[in-house]
């Protein structure tokens, strides 16, 4: 691996925030579709496939802030 000086570790935190923000964002937009019966199937799918890059997106961000340490 390699060593993140402290500015790299606080901009990689700053996107890990904004990445969670827009995870719960459309978590939200999504439950609130799912509750009207008429909804856009295609849309509620399209915004689950994004929620799922974005949480892949969440893990590789998490892994680089803080890899995992070996015992």
């Amino acid at each position: 691996m390699f060593d993140l000086s402290e500015e790299q570790k606080a901009e990689l935190g700053l996107k890990l925030a904004t990445k969670r923000q827009e995870h719960a964002d459309l978590d939200a937009a999504i439950h609130m579709l799912e509750q009207f019966p008429g909804a856009d199937r295609m849309m509620i799918q399209r915004l689950k496939k994004k929620k799922l890059k974005l949480k892949d997106e969440i893990i590789r961000l998490e892994d680089l802030v803080t890899p995992d340490i070996i015992a």
